[in-house]
């Protein structure tokens, strides 16, 4: 596990219509004695409820669940909470609702094939700042999502170094992996960053991840 992972406690309330995938995250995530798992929501206004009760620093949720859908349970989320991490949990692969989800502010889009280190991994760098895509997510972006030069970038200078850090970013790589692949400076890439959001008047880290997925992935650009 990397070694700038967060040693504080991090607070989880996990949300899934089936009582045996909550019963094997919270066995999992147990053996990580820095993540704590606070309750368990079977369906996604419970889900919101439960959130607004413990004040948890992540909400691990699935999608396809009754009364609410974990998109809309996201949403709610995000909108009266913004402190608290969503991180979405699902079995599916697809464009439409990874693009939901980054729609609704989601802070992780996991699919359920990801590994138990990997997912106990991105519990950690989500609390950290950072947003994480699953490999399958990562593959999905590569193949799905096209670059167009002058889609939403026709009047906009975007340079050659800023366009491999917006690829580098629709793969969810963090800014301290994306300063290691282009041997440049965390200080850099953050400056980058912002050079970016700038020029394409976007607010947030959340709005530049959705633009980077949509419009500036460069798959040859990646051999992993």
């Amino acid at each position: 596990m990397k070694s700038y992972l967060s040693e504080r406690q991090i607070k989880i309330v996990i949300a899934d219509d089936h009582e045996v995938i909550r019963a094997g995250i919270r066995r999992l995530l147990s053996i990580d004695k820095n993540l704590l798992v606070l309750d368990e929501a079977s369906n996604g206004l419970q889900a919101v409820e439960l959130v607004k009760y413990h004040k948890p620093d992540i909400a691990l949720i699935d999608i396809l669940m009754p009364q609410m859908d974990g998109i809309e349970a996201t949403k709610l989320i995000k909108s009266t909470m913004p402190e608290v991490f969503v991180v979405i949990l699902t079995a599916f692969e697809d464009a439409d609702h990874l693009e939901k989800a980054l729609e609704a502010e989601a802070d992780g889009y996991l699919t359920k094939d990801i590994g138990n280190k990997e997912l106990i991994s991105s519990l950690h760098e989500v609390f950290l700042g950072e947003r994480v895509f699953s490999k399958t997510i990562i593959n999905l972006v590569q193949n799905v999502y096209n670059y167009d030069e002058t889609q939403n970038t026709e009047h906009i200078s975007i340079s050659k170094r800023e366009q491999e850090i917006l690829n580098y970013v629709a793969l969810g790589k963090t800014s301290v992996e994306i300063a290691g692949i282009l041997n440049i400076s965390h200080r850099t890439v953050q400056s980058h960053r912002s050079n970016i959001m700038q020029k394409l008047r976007i607010k947030s880290a959340g709005e530049l991840i959705r633009y980077a997925v949509l419009h500036f992935n460069r798959p040859n650009l990646y051999k992993d």
